[in-house]
């Protein structure tokens, strides 16, 4: 296996576990990883610091508020006040919606859901700063924690039922997380596109004093027709330099 590789399967291998664990990790388990790599104390802080910048906290819980800007201040704000209304259970009381919700009962399974509110903000706040807000994390956690009823009479033993709706919620701000910078690379890529067949038509019309056809564009810079087009589509036919025949980015 790559070196780069598995250097970064072990770094997000740490990530994760560090979320199981809180968004804590020990130094010990650092090294222990990255032990095959024999790595300097330097490097060893370049990879601190990168766990730190990501809301991973090193023999101690780090202080998610840090990572939290005004509106999702705000915003935890009115929800954990919303959420404070309701009644607080004892660890007994929701053992017995558990085993209730369960056995199918409907009554029981809208209680515990008011029961894992706040425990959603907390769990949002361990994904802060990751390019998401927290009113999108909190309500993929709350589809989760809804759906995750649903799965309940599934289990063996109510106590499986808090680690399994923790975990649901989590994997769902991860894959939301990871949707997000998805889109947000597909976007840059987009963009890198359209300016590559900008900054081609600009210099084939600047020697020729006129705009330029997309085959003509094709044939003088080896980029494909095909290109061409997706990067008018995406560009709303707005490449100046490139001769629209019908205004919808054909010629």
């Amino acid at each position: 296996m790559d070196k780069e590789v598995r250097f970064g399967q072990t770094l997000e291998k740490i990530r994760k576990k560090a979320k199981e664990q809180g968004n804590i990790i020990s130094e010990e388990e650092i090294n222990e990883s990255f032990a095959w790599l024999a790595l300097e104390d330097s490097q060893l802080a370049l990879i601190h610091d990168y766990l730190h910048k990501r809301g991973v906290g090193i023999g101690e819980p780090a202080d998610m508020d840090d990572f939290l800007d005004d509106a999702d201040r705000n915003y935890l704000e009115t929800y954990l006040g919303q959420v404070s209304m309701l009644e607080p259970v004892c660890e007994s009381e929701k053992m017995k919606y558990i085993q209730q919700a369960m056995a199918g009962k409907m009554g029981a399974r809208d209680k515990l859901i008011c029961i894992y509110l706040p425990q959603v903000a907390d769990l949002a706040k361990l994904y802060a700063g990751q390019g998401v807000g927290m009113e999108e994390l909190i309500g993929e956690g709350n589809v989760a924690l809804v759906s995750g009823m649903e799965l309940l009479g599934a289990l063996e033993d109510p106590t499986e039922a808090e680690g399994m709706l923790g975990r649901r919620m989590m994997d769902a701000m991860e894959a939301f997380i990871a949707a997000h910078a998805l889109s947000g690379d597909i976007g840059k890529q987009a963009a890198e596109r359209v300016n590559r067949v900008k900054d081609a038509a600009k210099e084939l019309s600047d020697v020729l004093l006129r705009k330029v056809t997309v085959m003509e564009l094709a044939r003088e810079s080896e980029i494909p027709e095909e290109e061409i087009r997706e990067a008018l589509r995406l560009s709303a036919g707005k490449i100046e330099e490139i001769e629209d025949m019908d205004g919808s980015g054909k010629s």
